[in-house]
């Protein structure tokens, strides 16, 4: 049985129980983050505690909890469920009030958080590459919030996977912003080209590492827009995120991308991710 930890206790995932009138239930209102643990040690946790910082400066709810606060809670929940490779999710909403838009006073916010098992991808994934569709990006103008009310994104992935499909690369006004869980990279006449951070798509903690990587290895990189027409006459397509790491796109749209197998820049990189992760447990 898992253990989870919620307002400010460890208990066992089946009796952990919330409130059916807490906001999050019934507003949407509240964030959440999703860090992975590599034997054990949460992965860039600084950066991700800063991005919930973000979020929840952006809807106004104060930090239940410092950074040093967070990464004991969340290495104690860790150890705890003894995964040799997990993926921790951490919720905060503004609590549990009387439904009404505005925001209720001297409220608790309730904070969950739990942590699962990362199963690998088939490594035909990594192989072969996925194939991905382009859709009209038809969310809100606050993708930069990490906000848990998460329909059209679960909307438009649900596209993806009606087609067969890994992920819907998300298109508004003719430019790439994100995919519906992921971020979107374009190989470009031989540049690592993501777009840049606005408030359209989420400032991903492995988008920003795999630009870092970039930079550290004379790998030729912008953020910059990519035009559909761009994304379409790539050299390669690649999606990242906490859990898919770095995975190629090999297929979009129904036509391959490139010569339709992972590109030589997208293998150069993922050798490079690989190993940084090791040196996390030197």
């Amino acid at each position: 049985m898992s253990i989870v930890f919620l307002n400010g206790e460890f208990e066992n995932a089946e009796q952990a129980k919330v409130s059916v009138f807490d906001r999050g239930f019934l507003l949407g209102d509240g964030v959440y983050e999703v860090i992975p643990a590599y034997s054990g040690a949460l992965f860039r946790i600084e950066e991700h505690l800063d991005r919930l910082q973000q979020s929840l400066d952006a809807i106004r709810l104060t930090n239940p909890y410092s950074h040093s606060q967070w990464q004991g809670i969340l290495n104690d929940l860790v150890k705890q469920n003894n995964h040799t490779d997990a993926s921790v999710y951490l919720q905060v909403t503004r609590g549990v009030a009387i439904r009404d838009h505005a925001f209720p006073s001297d409220v608790r916010p309730t904070v969950f958080a739990m942590v699962n098992k990362i199963t690998p991808l088939s490594a035909d994934y990594y192989e072969n590459g996925v194939a991905a569709i382009t859709l009209d990006d038809n969310r809100w103008s606050r993708c930069n919030i990490k906000a848990i009310s998460l329909l059209p994104n679960v909307l438009l992935r649900q596209q993806a996977v009606d087609q067969g499909v890994a992920e819907a690369i998300l298109i508004r006004d003719g430019f790439v912003t994100e995919g519906a869980a992921s971020n979107a990279f374009a190989v470009i006449n031989g540049v690592v080209t993501t777009p840049p951070k606005n408030e359209h798509l989420l400032p991903g903690i492995t988008r920003d590492l795999v630009m870092e990587m970039a930079k550290q290895h004379g790998i030729p990189n912008a953020e910059s827009q990519i035009s559909l027409a761009q994304l379409q006459s790539a050299d390669e397509v690649w999606l990242t995120s906490s859990t898919k790491e770095i995975l190629p796109v090999t297929q979009l749209d129904k036509k391959s991308v490139g010569s339709g197998k992972p590109g030589d820049i997208w293998h150069r990189m993922s050798k490079i991710y690989g190993h940084f992760k090791k040196t996390l447990h030197l």
